[in-house]
C-alpha cells in the first residue's frame, strides 16, 4: 500500500513534504527490489545536496545502490538509527525508515516530483 501524502521520484525515493522541509526515503518497492538491507551511508549534517545527484548508499545482500535527491537543499537532519538497525528499511520503509530530512531551497521543484497515482503507473510498467 502506498501512501497518499507522498510524492516520488523516477528512482524510487518517496518525499514527504512538511512546511519546508522535505522527509526522503525509499518506497517498497524498492527495498522489495533490494532485499535484505545490511548498510545505509547517510550524508553528513548541513550538506548542500543537488536534485538527482547520489547523497547516500544503500547496501543489501543483492545489490548495493545509490540514493538520489528529490531537490536541491541542504541535509538538516539523517536518520541515525539507520546506522545500528539498517533493516528499518525493510520493516518501515515510510516510517522509522526515512533517511534524511532536507532543507528545500526552492518550494516550486516539489511540483516536479510523482504523485501517488502516477508512481503506481510507473510501477505496472516496471512489471
Amino acid at each position: 500500500m502506498i501512501p497518499e501524502d507522498l510524492k516520488f521520484t523516477e528512482t524510487h525515493e518517496w518525499i514527504k513534504i512538511e512546511g519546508k522541509q522535505a522527509i526522503v526515503g525509499i518506497t517498497d518497492y524498492a527495498v522489495e527490489k533490494l532485499g535484505d538491507v545490511v548498510f545505509v551511508e547517510l550524508p553528513a549534517l548541513g550538506k548542500e545536496i543537488k536534485k538527482k545527484e547520489s547523497f547516500g548508499v544503500v547496501e543489501s545482500v543483492k545489490a548495493v545502490s545509490d540514493l538520489y535527491s528529490p531537490l536541491n537543499g541542504k541535509i538538516v537532519s539523517v536518520n541515525d538509527k539507520l546506522s545500528n538497525s539498517p533493516d528499518l528499511l525493510n520493516k518501515d520503509p515510510y516510517g522509522e525508515g526515512w533517511i534524511v530530512k532536507i532543507e528545500v531551497n526552492d518550494p516550486k521543484e516539489i511540483d516536479s516530483l510523482i504523485s501517488t497515482k502516477d508512481y503506481e503507473k510507473l510501477l505496472e510498467k516496471e512489471g
